[in-house]
């Protein structure tokens, strides 16, 4: 099944309005992107990994007052973006191969990264530090365990994959991350797994 991460890209780019549709727009995020939020200082960069549509959260990160940079892989999903919010930087990008030339003051990948497969996101991890000013904060989803899960969106196979948590501590630590808070399935937030960690240095 590690083949499946390959038709991500595609899915969301054929089923991009339905995604929009259906995305909500009730910000049970909110608590995490504030203790990101907490620690990007007015006016900061926010690097949005698989920013989707926009809606919600660069939506609410430019609302407090940062700049975003937001990547997506599937051009149907930037083009919304850059619709609706013209005065941000939107990019066709692929996170593995990520390289902007700089660093951001936040790096948020919510409900991005989880569709690699592990190699991919073992690989991927210092791809997300390159791109992480020193004291900067990253914020991600990912499985509450090791191991590959499959859904289904709009009648396609939807993959989703995830290291062990010791794993994730232990690569964040070897890309110079801090581990600050990590929930597992945390019952506010949609039952999603959070990881919020800080760049040292």
């Amino acid at each position: 099944m590690e083949h499946e991460p390959g038709r991500i890209v595609g899915l969301y780019q054929r089923h991009a309005r339905a995604f929009d549709r259906d995305r909500a727009r009730v910000l049970v995020e909110r608590p995490w992107l504030d203790a990101l939020l907490a620690l990007v200082p007015p006016g900061g960069s926010v690097l949005d990994i698989g920013c989707g549509m926009g809606e919600p959260i660069a939506a609410y990160l430019l609302a407090q007052g940062r700049r975003v940079t937001g990547i997506d892989a599937a051009p149907a999903m930037i083009e919304l973006c850059r619709e609706r919010f013209p005065g941000a930087d939107w990019r066709v990008a692929d996170m593995r191969g990520l390289r902007l030339g700089r660093t951001f003051d936040g790096v948020i990948a919510w409900d991005s990264f989880f569709h690699l497969d592990r190699d991919a996101q073992r690989a991927t991890i210092p791809v997300l530090a390159a791109h992480a000013a020193p004291g900067a904060p990253l914020l991600f989803t990912s499985g509450p365990r090791e191991g590959v899960a499959m859904g289904v969106y709009e009648g396609e196979p939807l993959f989703h994959a995830s290291l062990a948590p010791e794993e994730y501590r232990a690569l964040l630590r070897e890309a110079g991350f801090g581990v600050l808070d990590h929930r597992s399935e945390d019952p506010a937030c949609g039952g999603r797994t959070i990881w919020l960690a800080r760049r040292m240095g």
